[in-house]
C-alpha cells in the first residue's frame, strides 16, 4: 500500500471515529409531549382529559347579594326564613332588637361537567359545589342576625341512555321565574336554585317533543317537596315558635309526569306529580284506652305518640302545572315573555315553597297572617286535604347587550275546606274569658269576641329588575318588589298571651299587609 493511500484511509477512519463519539453526545429523543386538546362536541369550555376520551368543563361563579327589608329567602311575612318549617320569622316584627332590614348573602362555587360517547349515547356527570356566607334575620337569644358559612351545593347527577339521577332539577318544574328576579320566589317552588333528589327517565320523540317519568324526593329533608300534615289536637301551630308537623313516615318517592315541547321560538309544557299527605298518630292527653301519646315534640317518653293511638286513613294529594316561554314576542329581538301557573290539593310544596305560619308584625298591635298545611286532622278525624295554588308570569326587555329590564308578578292563594277551617278556627283557643274548644289550641294566642273565622287568604307580588352587563359574564343589578297579604282572619281582634320577641303582650288586630323590599347582587360567572 502506498503512502497516499495510507493517509487517505487513516483521515478516513478518523472522521469516522469522530463522528461516532459525537453521536453518542447527543441527547436522546423525548417522546411527544401529549397536549390538552379542544373538545368541540359539547361546546365552549370543554377538553379532553390527557390520556382519555372523555371531555371535562370546570366552571365557577362568585356572588355578593344584599337585601333590604327582605329575609335571605324571601319577604319578613312568609316566616320560616332558616328554612325551617313552622318557624314564624322575627324579622318581620319591626322592633328594635327583632328586626334586622340588611341581610346578605357570599357565594363561591366550581361546577364540573364531565362526559363520555359510548355506545349507549353520552355518559354524562355533574356535580357543583363551594362555600356559602349567609346572614339572615332569624332572631336569636341576644338579637340581632344570625350568620353561617356552610358548604352549598345544588346539583350532583348521573346522566345516561336517558336516565337521569342524582341531585337535579325536578321535572315537575317547567320555567322559572328566579331567572329574571333575584326576590326570593314564593309562586311557584321551582327547584332551580338548589335541587331535589331524584331518578328519571326521558324519551325523546323529535321535533323537541319530550316526555319524562321521575320519582323525586318528597320529604322533609332540604330542598323536598315537603311534609306539612298537621294533628291541630296538639299544639301544631304557632306565630313564634317551630310548630310540629305529624306525618307518616316517607314510603316512596313521588311519582311526576313531563310532557314538553321545546323550540327555536321557546317552549310550552305542562306535569303532574302525586303526593303522599297521610298524617301520623292520633294524640290524647291522658290515658285512654291504652293511649298515652301527648304529642309529637321533643324526643322524651312524655312526648312520645304510641302506636295504640290509632291513626288516620292514608289521603294522597296531586299537583298539576302548565308553563310557556316565548323567545323575541312581538318581533323585538332579544325580549322574553313567559308564565306558569300551579293547582295542588294536599302538595302545597308543589305550588309554594313555604309550608309554615306566615306571619308579619306591623308597627304597633297589628299583624297579618294564615297558615299554609298540605293537611289538617284532629284526634279521630280524617286528614282534610288543602287547596293551595299560584301563578307567576314575567317580561324581559333587552335594550341593548348590556342592559335589560325585566316586569314581573305573581299570586298565591290557600283554601280550607269546612272541616279543616273549623278545626283551624278551633284551635285559637277560648274567648277571652270563656270555655277552652276541645283542641289544644294555637301555642299563646286566644281569641275574642271580635273574630272572623276565615283562614283561606292569599298573597301576591309586583317586582322589577334591572341588570348591567359590562362585560360578558358579569351580572350587576337591582331588584325592587311589592308584597301584599290577603290576610287570613281579617277583621279579627287576637289576643296574644306570651310575647313574641320583643312584642308586648295584647289585643291584636288582624289586617291585610303591605311590604317593600329591595335586592342588589353583583356576580361573576365563568362556564357556569
Amino acid at each position: 500500500m502506498g503512502p497516499v493511500k495510507r493517509v487517505l484511509l487513516g483521515s478516513a477512519a478518523g472522521i469516522i471515529a469522530a463522528a461516532g463519539a459525537q453521536a453518542a453526545d447527543l441527547p436522546v429523543k423525548a417522546k411527544p409531549v401529549e397536549y390538552v386538546k379542544v373538545c368541540s362536541l359539547y361546546g365552549a369550555g370543554f377538553w379532553y382529559v390527557p390520556g382519555t376520551d372523555t371531555c371535562i368543563k370546570i366552571g365557577a361563579y362568585a356572588k355578593l347579594q344584599t337585601e333590604y327589608n327582605m329575609a335571605a329567602t324571601g319577604p319578613f311575612m312568609l316566616g320560616g326564613a332558616s328554612g325551617t318549617p313552622g318557624l314564624a320569622d322575627a324579622g318581620g316584627r319591626n322592633t328594635r332588637t327583632d328586626t334586622s332590614p340588611f341581610t346578605f348573602n357570599n357565594r363561591g362555587i366550581m361546577s364540573f361537567d364531565i362526559r363520555t360517547q359510548t355506545e349507549y349515547g353520552t355518559l354524562r356527570s355533574y356535580a357543583d359545589g363551594g362555600v356559602q356566607y349567609q346572614g339572615t334575620d332569624v332572631w336569636n337569644a341576644g338579637g340581632g342576625q344570625n350568620a353561617a358559612n356552610t358548604f352549598f351545593n345544588s346539583r350532583a347527577f348521573i346522566q345516561f341512555a336517558g336516565f337521569t339521577a342524582g341531585r337535579m332539577r325536578s321535572f315537575f318544574d317547567l320555567y322559572f321565574q328566579g331567572a329574571y328576579a333575584f326576590a326570593g320566589q314564593r309562586f311557584g317552588n321551582d327547584t332551580s336554585p338548589n335541587g331535589i333528589i331524584g331518578i328519571a327517565y326521558t324519551w325523546q320523540f323529535g321535533g323537541g317533543l319530550s316526555a319524562s317519568l321521575s320519582l323525586e324526593d318528597n320529604s322533609q329533608a332540604a330542598n323536598g317537596r315537603g311534609r306539612s300534615t298537621v294533628n291541630l289536637s296538639s299544639p301544631a301551630l304557632s306565630l313564634s315558635t317551630t310548630g310540629t308537623f305529624n306525618d307518616k313516615g316517607v314510603e316512596f318517592f313521588d311519582p311526576v309526569i313531563n310532557l314538553r315541547l321545546d323550540q327555536a321560538w321557546g317552549f310550552v309544557g305542562a306535569s303532574a306529580a302525586l303526593h303522599d299527605a297521610s298524617g301520623g298518630y292520633y294524640t290524647n292527653g291522658t290515658v285512654i284506652g291504652g293511649c298515652a301519646g301527648v304529642g309529637t315534640g321533643a324526643s322524651t317518653a312524655a312526648n312520645q305518640v304510641l302506636e295504640s293511638c290509632g291513626h288516620p286513613g292514608d289521603k294522597f294529594g296531586w299537583a298539576a302545572t302548565a308553563a310557556f316561554l316565548v323567545n323575541n314576542p312581538f318581533g323585538l329581538q332579544g325580549d322574553t315573555i313567559a308564565g306558569q301557573a300551579v293547582w295542588s290539593v294536599g302538595a302545597a310544596g308543589y305550588a309554594v315553597p313555604q309550608n309554615a305560619p306566615s306571619v308579619f308584625f306591623n308597627s304597633g298591635l297589628n299583624l297579618g297572617l294564615g297558615f299554609i298545611n298540605e293537611g289538617i286532622f284532629t284526634n279521630g278525624s280524617n286528614v282534610e286535604l288543602t287547596t293551595v295554588w299560584s301563578f307567576n308570569a314575567m317580561y324581559e326587555h333587552r335594550w341593548d347587550p348590556k342592559w335589560r329590564t325585566s316586569l314581573y308578578g305573581g299570586m298565591f292563594g290557600v283554601q280550607y275546606d269546612g272541616a279543616a277551617s273549623a278545626a283551624i278556627c278551633n284551635a285559637f283557643g277560648p274567648l277571652v274569658g270563656g270555655a277552652a274548644p276541645a283542641g289544644n289550641g294555637i301555642v299563646g294566642v286566644n281569641r275574642t269576641a271580635a273574630f272572623n273565622c276565615s283562614p283561606n287568604w292569599s298573597m301576591s307580588e309586583v317586582g322589577t329588575r334591572t341588570m348591567w352587563n359590562p362585560v360578558p359574564d358579569l351580572d350587576v343589578g337591582v331588584d325592587f318588589v311589592w308584597y301584599h297579604v290577603n290576610t287570613a282572619f281579617g277583621g279579627s281582634v287576637l289576643n296574644l298571651t306570651s310575647p313574641v320577641g320583643a312584642k308586648p303582650a295584647g289585643l291584636y288586630g288582624v289586617s291585610n299587609q303591605d311590604a317593600l323590599g329591595a335586592v342588589f347582587r353583583i356576580q361573576r360567572n365563568f362556564l357556569y
